[in-house]
C-alpha cells in the first residue's frame, strides 16, 4: 500500500488557477495532506506566467500561512519552462532566492530564448503533432533539451514528461537519476503511463505523484497517478511524496 502525504504541483490565481494560495492549502488539509507546493507557471509562459512583481508577495503570503496554519507545510515553487534546445529555463537567481522547490516542464505557449528555439521547440513539435513529421528527430531534440535543463539547473521535479511532446523517457530517467531530479506521474494529464514508468524505474530515478490542480477542489486528487504507479509496480521508496 502506498500512502501519499504531499501534492507538489498546484496552481493559483497568480497564474491560471481559480483559487488563492490559502484555498489550495485548506483543500490540501481537508484531504489529509501535510505538505503542499504552490507552483504557478514560469514568467515566460504566455498569458499564464507569474508576474515578477508578485513573486515577493507570494513568498510573504506563504510565510504568513506557515506561521499560522498548523498541520500543513506550504512550499513556494514555480513550474518553469524550457525555453531553448540548450536547456535554458525561465529562471534566474533573482527569482530562485524566493523559492523552496523548482519544477520544470515543456510547454508550447512560452516565449523562447531565440528564433531558432521557436522553430525547434514549437515549429517542429507542431509539425510532428499534426503531420507525424520526422518524429524520431523531433523526439531526439526534445529529449536533449530536457536532459540539458536537468544538467544545467538544480531541478526538483520534471512535470508531466511527454505530455505535449514526444521524448525518450528512459534516457531522461538516466539523466534525472544522476541529478536527483524526480519525474512526475501527473494525475491530471496521465501522460506518463505505466509502461513509461516501468522503463524509467529501471534506472533508479525517483518519482512524484501530483495533481497539477488548477482549482482548489482538485488539490490532492492523486488517485489516477497512484493507480499508474501501482500498475507499474512502484513502492513507497521510489516515490518522494509517499510515506516511508
Amino acid at each position: 500500500m502506498i500512502t501519499l502525504y504531499a501534492d507538489y504541483h498546484t496552481h493559483t490565481i497568480y497564474s491560471h488557477g481559480t483559487g488563492t494560495i490559502m484555498d489550495n492549502v485548506m483543500a490540501a488539509k481537508s484531504k489529509g495532506l501535510t505538505e503542499i507546493a504552490i507552483t504557478d507557471h514560469g514568467i515566460r509562459h504566455f498569458t499564464f506566467g507569474v508576474k515578477k512583481k508578485n513573486i515577493a508577495k507570494m513568498r510573504d503570503e506563504v510565510d504568513r500561512i506557515n506561521a499560522h496554519c498548523d498541520g500543513v507545510k506550504v512550499l513556494l515553487g514555480m513550474e518553469c519552462n524550457v525555453i531553448s534546445t540548450e536547456g535554458d529555463i525561465d529562471m534566474n537567481d533573482e527569482i530562485r532566492k524566493y523559492l523552496d522547490i523548482l519544477l520544470v516542464g515543456y510547454h508550447m505557449m512560452v516565449m523562447p530564448k531565440a528564433l531558432k528555439d521557436a522553430w525547434n521547440i514549437y515549429g517542429l513539435n507542431y509539425l510532428e503533432k499534426f503531420f507525424s513529421y520526422n518524429t524520431e528527430k523531433v523526439k531526439e531534440k526534445n529529449t536533449i533539451a530536457i536532459a540539458k535543463a536537468i544538467e544545467k539547473h538544480k531541478i526538483d521535479i520534471i512535470t508531466h514528461p511527454g505530455a505535449r511532446i514526444p521524448i525518450d523517457t528512459a534516457y531522461i530517467a538516466q539523466i534525472a537519476a544522476k541529478a536527483g531530479t524526480a519525474l512526475e506521474i501527473n494525475s491530471h494529464s496521465s501522460a506518463m503511463r505505466a509502461e513509461h514508468v516501468k522503463a524509467a524505474a529501471k534506472y533508479g530515478v525517483k518519482f512524484v505523484i501530483d495533481s497539477d490542480a488548477h482549482k482548489p477542489e482538485d488539490v490532492g486528487r492523486l488517485d489516477n497517478g497512484l493507480r499508474i504507479a501501482l500498475e507499474a509496480g512502484l513502492d513507497s521508496s521510489q516515490i518522494i511524496n509517499a510515506v516511508k
